[in-house]
């Protein structure tokens, strides 16, 4: 907890939190703010600037700016939430059972991550969603499963610290399961760096929903979406070039308020998981500390070697 407090004495750490609590509370009430329906058209009104009625102007079908921008972020966030959502399960649980499952499972369940670190993420959507139709549920299941080996990485490298720990030793000895070990003795040790890169992985899903939505995937027209809007926008430039500033700035004020906080949660707490960003899992060599950068040496005096572990020629991390 005293590290939590001293992220919070961040700057960095309140203008993100009171930026992505507004950011909350529009995709929540957005719908009952917006004050005009979001996707009525009124063609006498095409293109309008801003305006005491329409304080952001309409967009080339008469719809209000403004309405769109609130009613659609629900949808952006949603989206955002359950790709995130998807490659939690997917993911972590693996990632924590595989510490104890035995050398079968863990090799099954590691090649399976690299094989998935391969595959672009809107390359991927598009397939799912020509395959299993076009929709959101489709679409952020495919970026949720694309999500999955950041967070089995995570959720294995810093469980596997733990598995030598002394108090895991004695529950080992006084006949605790290993389900009981990892439920009682190691999830929870495990959940900071796994909360501090959801918060990472938030960022990257709400790129992934917002460009979706851009090529017209996930999302399907006249429902407001941040991306939606800005692919519509970029259509009239020339009438309005200004209207893609909107969804674009909203975009990236929520995008930078999400790295920010993990950012400096990161760093107050000592977690240090920078190196299981969505870019650097990518590498599919890299596997423990180096690719998590937690560091297990901390559980005693003479670090990894201590405590039974070892990192052979290819940074990959076993239990001996």
């Amino acid at each position: 907890m005293t590290s939590f407090r001293r992220a919070w004495r961040l700057p960095s750490v309140k203008l993100s939190v009171a930026i992505l609590a507004v950011v909350l509370l529009v995709a929540v009430f957005g719908g009952s703010l917006a004050p005009y329906d979001p996707i009525a058209q009124n063609p006498g009104l095409r293109l309008l600037g801003p305006s005491e009625e329409h304080l952001l102007g309409t967009d080339y079908l008469g719809r209000d700016v403004l309405s769109r921008l609130l009613a659609g972020t629900g949808l952006s966030v949603a989206g955002a939430a359950e790709a995130v959502a998807v490659g939690l399960v997917l993911g972590a649980i693996p990632g924590l059972v595989s510490v104890f499952s035995g050398r079968v499972f863990e090799w099954t369940t590691m090649r399976l991550v690299d094989a998935l670190l391969t595959l672009p993420f809107v390359i991927f959507a598009i397939a799912v969603a020509g395959i299993l139709g076009n929709g959101l549920h489709q679409a952020m299941a495919a970026i949720g499963l694309l999500l999955a080996p950041v967070f089995y990485r995570v959720t294995r490298t810093a469980a596997l610290g733990f598995t030598r720990a002394q108090y895991v030793e004695a529950a080992e000895l006084l006949g605790a399961s290993r389900s009981r070990i990892l439920r009682t003795h190691i999830a929870g040790k495990v959940l900071p760096t796994v909360a501090v890169t959801a918060a990472g992985a938030s960022a990257a899903a709400l790129l992934a929903v917002s460009s979706l939505a851009f090529l017209g995937i996930g999302v399907e027209p006249p429902a407001p979406t941040w991306g939606g809007m800005l692919a519509s926008d970029l259509g009239y430039l020339h009438q309005r070039p200004l209207a893609p500033l909107a969804p674009a700035l909203v975009i990236m004020l929520t995008v930078g308020a999400l790295n920010a906080l993990a950012d400096a949660v990161r760093d107050a707490t000592g977690l240090h998981t920078e190196g299981l960003s969505i870019e650097s899992a990518g590498d599919p060599h890299l596997e423990g500390p180096r690719a998590a950068g937690v560091h297990t040496g901390g559980l005693h005096p003479e670090g990894l070697r201590a405590e039974g572990l070892h990192i052979d020629e290819s940074e990959e991390l076993h239990a001996r």
